[in-house]
């Protein structure tokens, strides 16, 4: 793996489908609105003419540019980031000067102060673009990098050497299982230690699931029962990976070691609509003595997610009486997309 100090912040265009930068386009376009009317206006009254004046030309110019931005989102992200920029500029400006010829045509008056709106809108964009980029940068792949290998670094030592305790107790009675459970852990580990700032397909991160639980189960044996509800599971949904497998293991580790009694985890993974769902349940007991821990892998996930997907993910947790659960939401992404 290259190291972290390697890896240089790349300026990307954000991704114009993604309901939380749409949301953020126009929240921020309707603030600049706001300070735009300050300027111009020496009262209340005066500021509410002013901006009503103004939010009436920006917003309509602010709704067409994102549903435009929208469609084009794939083709602008195969240019490069300059020539992008200059484009999305260019449309911008086509964009003011079509909305308000329409304008002046529905109600009958001719176009003015095209030169200032022509400015604000250029302004606009360069400061949205701006904007998202410093956000790129702010989560740059450095720091996402250094986030997963924190999270990767969680994978208890313990469990690796008690995993190699449980193959060498298989080796002579039983070989050909244990032989199946050293390509389990060679598998894993060399996921680990891969490269994982790309979206992997969900299928893929099941699997790497059903190893590890298979390896927990050589040391648990009929204490860990599995679950798994993934009939509608869309396999070819994208997802960052090592997201599962995480909270799988917190699964393990808080909900079935503390007890002596077996315990079933669940696994429910299916798809309504645009929106692919990953619910997980485990044992719950309030008087545990570790279940701190899940902050940290899930605050490190939640962050993954708004990395990758935005306002369009989400996790939520809750702890019952008797359970815990985790429900995970992301956009139905494909690699063809």
């Amino acid at each position: 793996m290259a190291s972290i100090n390697q890896n240089l912040v790349v300026t990307l265009l954000p991704n114009f489908r993604n309901l939380g930068v749409m949301l953020r386009v126009l929240v921020i376009v309707t603030g600049l609105t706001v300070i735009a009317a300050m300027l111009k206006s020496a009262n209340w009254s005066g500021f509410i003419q002013q901006w009503m004046g103004i939010a009436a030309v920006v917003q309509p110019i602010a709704v067409c540019s994102v549903l435009l931005l929208g469609a084009a989102n794939a083709w602008l992200h195969k240019l490069e980031y300059r020539a992008a920029v200059m484009l999305i500029v260019l449309v911008e400006l086509a964009v003011t000067l079509l909305v308000l010829r329409f304008g002046a045509m529905i109600l009958g008056t001719a176009m003015e102060d095209v030169e200032r709106d022509a400015v604000f809108a250029v302004t606009t964009t360069l400061v949205l673009l701006g904007y998202f980029n410093l956000r790129n940068r702010a989560l740059s792949p450095a720091l996402t990098e250094a986030r997963l290998q924190a999270l990767q670094a969680r994978i208890r030592p313990h469990f690796l050497f008690n995993s190699i305790n449980a193959v060498l107790s298989l080796i002579r009675a039983e070989p050909r299982r244990a032989e199946t459970a050293l390509e389990d852990m060679a598998d894993l580990f060399r996921v680990l230690m891969a490269d994982n700032r790309d979206l992997a397909p969900l299928a893929k991160e099941v699997e790497l699931c059903r190893q590890y639980l298979a390896l927990e189960q050589l040391r648990l044996g009929e204490r860990l029962r599995i679950d798994w509800h993934v009939d509608n599971m869309p396999g070819d949904a994208l997802m960052p990976p090592l997201v599962l497998q995480p909270l799988l293991e917190n699964a393990v580790y808080h909900g079935i070691e503390p007890s002596i009694e077996p315990g079933v985890v669940s696994v429910n993974i299916y798809h309504v609509r645009d929106q692919v769902h990953v619910v997980l349940r485990n044992p719950y007991r309030k008087d545990g003595s570790h279940h701190a821990g899940n902050k940290m892998a899930l605050g490190n996930i939640r962050e993954r997610l708004a990395l990758h997907f935005d306002a369009e993910a989400s996790l939520q947790a809750r702890a019952g009486d008797s359970e815990y659960e985790v429900h995970i939401t992301i956009p139905y992404v494909r690699a063809d997309e």
